[in-house]
């Protein structure tokens, strides 16, 4: 019977690991992600709007051979050898990746970003070594994978992913080839079959599109991510879902989209983003605003400001111009009314801080040694993507569109916070319960971040947009209750992160998708 072989005795691993996981996470219960057949193939897919290619036909791929030729039969053949009998591990791999290529790289990412969120620590004489990309498993190791640093990361991730996969459905309808079991019956798979075509394989595309990218923001995991690629390449043969030159052209093509985004990210400022000899301009353009007391770090010895310049990286979704016109009014005067209610709140929790409050600050901290606040964003949105059955490419649309908007917001958000250099509470007395933050206060990072993502995430799942919004505030108060931010930081933050995903929304509306 054809396709009678679809899990594999997989049924009562996929129980297995749902168990470990939700038992091994003390903080985050989530049902074990399993390969689904997309509710929408988008086929036309290859005509939407992409973030660098310029058109689908800027990367080439090779025709492929006729699926009668003697050199696909022999493919084949090969296929049925690999697929007719797996090991564990190997029925492991076939369920992990067959989550969904786009939400594995992604997760894999967020993984890496809170495994080097790290603050350097001090030397002996009171200095603060930078990380070396050239270095990078030297201590302190490359990257710290900070709020700024973590959502450029998942952006080029995205956008990545997303480009090379438009590419790949405009070969893919192009040549139309269909997949090994539709070709073959005998062909054993262990996955949902669609009837999107197989050449080029979208996993193969995103696996060497994610590759070149993490390889790049993360140089020290080189060996943990050849691990990851070749695992998750030979998944697909394991599982009987494509042929060696499927997966071969899939590897080009992404390897070709990543290297013109990668090129992108080397001429996006991001290298001056660290310059510590602009601090000194920006306190007296601060102090020329009228600003009595600037903000100075809280630890001792005294950090640096993080990525002081990295308001000066270039944006996605608008040009610099509008950045500069995004950026809020001046806060409240130190002496003034507003400041002093404000305050007064702070003081008021810090004294008799609730439960339910001290929740909601540590739900939210995304502190150090997680994948900060772009990371909790994307996690959302690719569950939202997967629970919707999306297909590869619309799951990494949604994650493009978030993840743009998420470095956006960063980008605005520094250069807010460094433009006004704003004193935090814990220069007027104030103790935090989630730690301290090494950069300026106005505006609110957490509810600059979570307004973005949540309004792209409630155009493109409306019927969900308020849950999403209602998390956003929640992430918003969560810095007011864990005392590191005044109310007027975060309530000026989510107007401006409302703002900025408001872009990427509008992005989304014409990039010829439907949504």
């Amino acid at each position: 019977m054809k396709n009678t072989y679809k899990i594999l005795a997989i049924g009562s691993l996929i129980a297995g690991l749902s168990v470990s996981i939700i038992s091994c996470d003390k903080s985050i219960s989530e049902p074990q992600r399993v390969g689904y057949t997309p509710a929408n193939v988008d086929e036309k897919a290859g005509s939407w709007k992409t973030y660098v290619l310029t058109s689908p036909t800027d990367v080439t791929v090779a025709a492929p051979k006729a699926t009668s030729s003697a050199e696909y039969q022999a493919e084949l053949t090969d296929l049925k050898s690999k697929s007719a009998s797996l090991t564990q591990e190997q029925q492991e791999a076939v369920v992990y990746w067959g989550a969904g290529a786009v939400y594995r790289w992604n997760e894999i990412a967020r993984e890496l970003a809170a495994r080097y969120n790290i603050p350097p620590a001090s030397t002996p004489d009171g200095k603060y070594p930078v990380p070396d990309a050239a270095n990078p498993l030297a201590d302190p190791k490359f990257p710290f994978a900070n709020p700024p640093y973590a959502a450029r990361a998942l952006a080029y991730l995205s956008v990545a992913q997303y480009d090379a996969l438009v590419a790949a459905w405009n070969y893919k309808y192009q040549f139309k080839r269909s997949a090994p079991s539709k070709v073959d019956a005998t062909v054993r798979v262990a996955l949902p079959t669609s009837t999107i075509p197989t050449y080029p394989s979208e996993d193969a595309v995103v696996a060497a599109a994610s590759y070149v990218v993490l390889k790049a923001m993360f140089p020290g995991e080189v060996p943990f991510l050849d691990a990851k690629l070749a695992e998750h390449q030979n998944s697909r043969l394991w599982a009987g879902m494509n042929v060696q030159s499927d997966l071969t052209a899939g590897a080009d093509l992404g390897n070709q989209v990543a290297a013109k985004v990668m090129a992108r990210a080397k001429t996006d400022g991001m290298s001056a983003a660290n310059n510590q000899a602009l601090t000194a301009g920006m306190i007296e353009v601060a102090k020329a605003q009228g600003l009595t007391e600037v903000w100075v770090s809280q630890e001792s010895p005294l950090r640096p400001p993080m990525l002081p310049n990295y308001g000066a990286v270039t944006p996605w979704n608008f040009d610099a111009a509008t950045k500069v016109k995004l950026r809020p009014g001046p806060p409240p005067a130190l002496n003034s009314a507003e400041f002093t209610k404000a305050l007064d709140e702070l003081k008021e929790i810090n004294k008799n801080q609730t439960r339910e409050q001290a929740r909601i600050a540590n739900y939210w901290a995304d502190g150090a040694g997680t994948y900060t606040p772009p990371g909790h964003w994307l996690r959302t949105a690719a569950n939202a993507a997967s629970e919707a059955k999306y297909s590869e490419v619309r799951m990494a649309r949604t994650l493009a569109l978030v993840g743009t908007s998420l470095m956006d917001a960063g980008i605005c958000c520094w250069d807010t916070k460094y433009y006004y250099y704003y004193p935090r509470p814990q220069q007027f007395g104030v103790k935090t319960s989630v730690g301290l933050p090494n950069f300026p206060s106005y505006t609110s990072g957490h509810s600059t971040f979570s307004a973005a993502a949540a309004t792209v995430l409630g155009s493109i799942f409306p019927d969900r947009a308020n849950e999403f919004w209602a998390q956003a505030q929640e992430a918003s108060n969560s810095r007011i209750y864990g005392m590191i931010h005044y109310r007027f930081d975060c309530t000026v933050g989510l107007e401006c992160g409302k703002n900025i995903g408001t872009y990427a929304v509008n992005r989304g509306k014409a990039d010829g998708s439907g949504l």
